[in-house]
């Protein structure tokens, strides 16, 4: 018997020692191990609670009221299907009399320190209890009472590369939950946060029950708004007054209560991550004694009348809308919004092209709209112009149906999505060097809908009458013909499954931008109801980007396009192909395009059948001074295609099929100056030209966030 007690003190004490040895690293990997069991997204089925969030800006000089000041009460609910949703049941604004849907899209802070990346502010960091924060953290195991639970300090290992959070985590003795973060960080941005949890017993899980968020700029060089920084109002900055330095700073507070565990989830409302009630932003006192979880104090409540007198003195509500429409290329003025893409265009053919155009916002109506331009080309001396209006069917799918006129230029062998997002920029890079246009007269009804919240869709059906700008005939099935009619149907979606969203009375707006992006198209035209033309065109591109905290990315566009039947040179597809037809480099010299082929030449490749790839590497930017950060780009394109019948296109130079492998490499540096960079790119392989110098384009680029 004494034997088996030595041997049974033997294997306690051994026990003992080996869990008074543990290291922060061990203890860390085995609360990872455990997620499955702590993280209520992963051990429950789902929840709800209700969230009631207080967010002001304000400053130690101003004693009267803050700068800005919002509160929200929300019901949260979670399943693994969907994931969060939010319902906003109600909402203050103060100073605003109409919503300001972009103040709930900031994402303040994340739910949870079990993910990858926790957001503060929009700003991403490597979270503190995962796979990335194992390699990106130190931590320390603090001294506490035997039985307590472990307290475990973390620091970044490399916070000028890799941005990390520094402070403390309470890890549950027994399962090794997280039961209370605090984070302290005095660097770009500093912060003070605290995260409490409470215990569930019956389900025996922790669920976070307060977070409080104290933030100002510290080092930061660029604004931090709710109104991505071009209004003053709810802005984070530093300001100088009467010689003494005003620094403005943000405090949140988020309290949640009522929780539900595997009862009285609402599936519609997983459609959006953010949803608003009817009446979220009229309700009334009692309603918000009921979630507060303090009344407001004297200064909260003067800023209801002090910020309104803010923002109507300078009319901000009217500037925050200019300023939005701004950064998607319109300028509001009144119920109309000018095109910004409009103004100034040149090319090849028609030289100066000066325009006006735009379409008709809500203030003129909520259901229907009118859209019109017309331009003029200095150089070909004809009036290109387009008319069309369109109803809106049913605000909650966005299903707008719309007929549209146009008489303009079209590139030959573009092919476009309708689905495609509208991108807006200073100017068209690739425009500048297009020498094959031809002219179109198009008639077209579209009827646009959200499928789901991921899932955009558009229909189209057109009558386009084509006049060839070049000397051009092609044979269709031995009857030669030069101008044509083609009638022609088009779908088209595009998928954002990553995506998340935000859904007002009116519109859709992205929380959460993710990838991959696919999109998918198919046209079919007709030989009748009109058209000349019999071919069907089908149409898919992938594009996925990696962010990294060390400012690195990855971004990859895969595209795949294939056409059959009556397919004159106007229908065939091109690669976007970017170099002048030019002798020498400096005389190509030009604008390089986003995604294009910068040393293919313009008439050089057409194809019914074509593949391109293109990768691009983005280094994290050159921190030289605080306004001088280059960036450098890597990128690899690569196109494959292949045509049947070339001999059907009549009075043409001569052009190849890309059946071979088409392949070019480069780099950009961009932002040197005012936007400006440059970028050298050299082509390679099979369709490598004699000419050495031929091989070269040299480029300046342009890139301004607006």
């Amino acid at each position: 018997m004494r034997i088996i007690f030595v041997f049974l003190s033997f294997i306690c004490s051994a026990t003992l020692s080996a869990q008074t040895t543990l290291t922060a690293d061990a203890i860390v990997q085995k609360a990872i191990d455990n997620k499955s069991q702590n993280d209520p997204r992963e051990a429950l089925e789902s929840f709800s609670l209700h969230a009631y969030e207080k967010t002001i800006i304000t400053d130690s000089l101003n004693g009267n009221s803050h700068n800005f000041f919002s509160e929200k009460a929300s019901l949260v609910q979670y399943d693994r299907e969907n994931d969060f949703t939010e319902e906003v049941m109600g909402y203050q604004l103060a100073g605003f009399k109409n919503p300001r849907y972009e103040v709930f899209a900031v994402n303040i802070q994340s739910r949870s320190f079990y993910d990858s990346d926790f957001v503060i502010f929009n700003n991403r960091y490597a979270g503190i209890l995962s796979k990335r924060g194992v390699r990106n953290y130190n931590y320390t195991l603090q001294e506490t009472a035997p039985g307590e639970d472990y307290i475990i300090s973390f620091t970044p290992k490399a916070p000028k590369r890799i941005p990390g959070l520094t402070g403390t985590m309470v890890l549950d003795r027994e399962t090794l939950a997280i039961k209370d973060v605090k984070v302290r960080i005095n660097d770009k941005l500093n912060i003070v946060l605290n995260q409490e949890y409470t215990y569930l017993e019956d389900n025996e899980i922790y669920l976070p029950v307060r977070r409080e968020l104290f933030l100002d700029k510290g080092e930061e060089d660029r604004k931090l708004s709710f109104f991505k920084g071009r209004i003053s109002i709810g802005t984070i900055e530093n300001e100088v007054v009467e010689n003494i330095v005003s620094r403005k700073f943000l405090v949140s507070t988020t309290t949640m209560s009522d929780f539900k565990i595997n009862e009285g989830i609402d599936k519609e409302l997983s459609k959006y991550a953010i949803t608003f009630d009817k009446e979220a932003n009229n309700r009334p006192e009692d309603f918000w004694k009921k979630y507060r979880s303090e009344n407001l104090t004297t200064k909260d409540k003067r800023s209801f009348s002090e910020i309104e007198k803010i923002v109507n003195a300078e009319n901000i509500e009217r500037r925050l809308g200019t300023t939005n429409n701004f950064s998607i290329g319109y300028f509001s003025f009144k119920a109309f919004d000018f095109d910004l893409t409009y103004p100034v265009k040149f090319n090849n053919y028609e030289g100066l092209r000066l325009g006006i155009g735009g379409v008709t916002n809500e203030s003129f109506s909520k259901r229907f709209r009118l859209e019109g331009y017309t331009a003029y080309g200095f150089k070909d001396k004809d009036l290109k112009y387009g008319i069309g209006g369109g109803y809106l069917l049913n605000p909650d799918k966005g299903a707008w149906i719309s007929a549209t006129y146009n008489s303009d230029l079209e590139e030959v062998g573009n092919y476009a999505y309708l689905t495609d997002r509208r991108v807006y920029s200073l100017f068209e890079p690739r425009l500048v060097n297009i020498t094959q246009f031809y002219k179109h007269r198009t008639t077209r009804i579209n009827l646009e809908y959200r499928l789901t919240p991921q899932i955009l869709s558009e229909f189209q059906i057109a009558h386009r009458r084509l006049d060839q700008t070049t000397p051009y005939r092609y044979n269709k099935d031995g009857e030669i013909i030069r101008d044509y009619d083609v009638t022609e149907a088009t779908a088209s979606f595009r998928w954002s499954p990553s995506n998340k969203y935000l859904k007002t009375d009116s519109d859709v707006l992205p929380v959460y931008e993710g990838h991959p992006i696919i999109s998918g198209q198919i046209s079919q035209a007709v030989d009748g109801l009109g058209g000349d033309l019999a071919f069907t065109k089908l149409a898919a591109k992938m594009f996925y980007r990696v962010d990294r905290l060390n400012k690195t990315a990855t971004e990859v566009l895969l595209e795949g396009n294939i056409a059959f039947g009556d397919l004159p040179i106007t229908h065939l597809f091109h690669a976007f192909p970017n170099a002048p037809t030019k002798e020498t480099i400096l005389q190509r010299f030009s604008v390089a395009g986003v995604n294009s082929f910068e040393t293919m030449y313009f008439g050089e490749f057409f194809s019914d059948r074509l593949f391109t790839a293109q990768i691009k590497h983005r280094l994290a930017p050159f921190n030289i001074s605080k306004r001088f950060k280059p960036e450098m780009v890597f990128i690899s394109r690569f196109a494959l295609g292949d045509i049947r019948n070339p001999e059907d296109h009549l009075d043409i130079d001569a052009f190849g099929s890309l059946s071979k492998g088409y392949t070019e490499t480069g780099f950009e540096l961009n932002k040197l100056l005012f936007g400006f960079g440059t970028s050298l790119t050299y082509r390679y392989g099979a369709y490598h030209l004699p000419n050495w110098e031929d091989n070269i384009a040299f480029k300046f680029t342009f890139n301004l966030k607006l």
